[in-house]
């Protein structure tokens, strides 16, 4: 089997991460991974924003946690309820894609951030590194609240979060999940 293939099955979220930093290389190549994602006519709808302030990313956890609470009644918070939780899972690096807003020029702009969001996942794992998908922070972000998260996270003007990624060293593993039957059909 070839390198990339087994990245690609080895590949697991990850809920937890050490402090450790990643090095100037290992984030210039998540740079490089993620310029290269494709993107439907080539329009490079995306923007990525490498964000590894921790007093940022706690600070929006603990109003992303605020959120939560006014939102949803005790016992249907999900994750939120758990002791501990953070949003970020206290990643040292979460790279937040966004897109324009007006998705009008390009019908395709959310997928090419799913694709890029991959991209960055499998690097990671190439790299040595785990990495967890996050789609919650869309809430905040389109929250009335989150014009200064906004600016803080470099989305540009006129987008709005796509989706996210946390990137660092792995403190826990897990074993795959059982795939369902029925997820694949062959038509001949």
């Amino acid at each position: 089997m070839n390198n990339v293939i087994e990245t690609i099955l080895a590949r697991r979220s990850t809920r937890g991460f050490s402090e450790t930093p990643l090095t100037q290389a290992e984030t210039d190549l998540l740079t490089q991974v993620a310029l290269a994602s494709p993107t439907a006519r080539n329009t490079q709808s995306w923007h990525f924003s490498f964000v590894t302030n921790q007093a940022l990313l706690n600070r929006f956890n603990l109003d992303m946690n605020a959120y939560m609470a006014a939102k949803f009644p005790a016992g249907q918070r999900g994750r939120f309820e758990e002791n501990g939780y953070h949003v970020f899972y206290h990643a040292p690096l979460v790279v937040v894609i966004s897109t324009p807003s007006d998705d009008s020029a390009n019908k395709f702009a959310q997928i090419d951030c799913g694709i890029a969001v991959e991209n960055l996942a499998i690097a990671a794992q190439s790299l040595g590194l785990g990495s967890v998908i996050v789609g919650l922070p869309r809430d905040l972000f389109n929250a009335p609240q989150s014009e200064g998260y906004r600016r803080d996270f470099g989305l540009p003007e006129g987008h709005e979060f796509a989706i996210a990624i946390c990137i660092g060293h792995n403190t826990v593993t897990k074993e795959a999940h059982p795939i369902a039957d029925g997820k694949i059909d062959f038509i001949s």
